[in-house]
């Protein structure tokens, strides 16, 4: 049966509402991305350090969004989706050492006026199996050619060792759909528990190269200060002063 004009009209706008409503989230993650890297410039000129080692976002397939709302009974409607599904846009955000988690976390927060409003912290309070990062759910305005929209997006930031036990750990469990064995799930969580000691021993490391490299700075700074103020420094411009009275 061949369709009516009106059910292909009502097919493209529908077609038309999806692919903005996708497009809305691909275009949060740009504006979020480059924030990133007005953050990774801005530290690399002022401190000769960026604390982010990579990012990497996504945006879920639509596949994916309509499996979710299966599960949860989620009527098959944009804006439901939207008020109940925050994980559609993510940006995860790798860090070289704890203490940067939460600096960068500050500077979304004040310096980029994002809107946080959920924080869940896995580094403070790691879930069951060992799991640590840095959740946040931030509003981002994107600016569409019909107005302007308020969109979700997930915010993870961890250290290069929580991303490479979660990575791992998401590769062993990926499909697996029977339940796990006890020495399994333990051998796991002391694994996590190994890698966040190496996040705490790195970070104690920073810190204490961190003072000796001030220190080493105000050494220098006094040195110099010594020897403008010396006396012997001004004898070349007292030969020149010689010179010129010989002249």
């Amino acid at each position: 049966m061949s369709m009516t004009n009106y059910q292909i009209e009502q097919f493209k706008k529908l077609k038309t509402e999806v692919t903005r409503f996708m497009m809305m989230y691909q275009f949060a993650l740009n504006e979020l991305e480059t924030k990133i890297e007005i953050v990774k410039e801005e530290f690399q000129f002022l401190h000769d350090y960026n604390p982010i080692e990579h990012t990497k976002s996504r945006v879920k397939s639509l596949e994916s969004i309509m499996n979710k709302i299966g599960r949860k009974g989620i009527a098959f409607s944009l804006e439901d989706i939207k008020r109940e599904i925050k994980d559609i846009a993510g940006l995860r955000i790798t860090c070289s050492f704890i203490s940067d988690i939460y600096r960068i976390r500050d500077m979304l927060q004040n310096q980029f006026n994002l809107h946080i409003f959920e924080v869940k912290d896995y580094i403070e309070h790691p879930k069951p199996n060992g799991y640590r990062s840095l959740h946040l759910l931030a509003e981002v305005p994107v600016n569409m050619s019909d107005g302007s929209e308020s969109v979700c997006v997930e915010i993870q930031i961890r250290t290069i060792a929580m991303d490479f036990w979660a990575s791992l750990e998401h590769k062993i469990f990926y499909k697996y759909n029977q339940s796990v064995p006890a020495r399994l799930i333990q051998e796991l969580k002391e694994a996590s528990d190994s890698a966040n000691r190496l996040d705490q021993q790195m970070e104690r490391l920073h810190r204490e190269i961190s003072v000796i490299k001030e220190n080493q700075a105000d050494d220098t700074e006094e040195l110099t200060r010594l020897f403008l103020n010396n006396k012997a420094f001004q004898l070349p411009q007292a030969l020149l002063e010689l010179g010129k009275e010989a002249e």
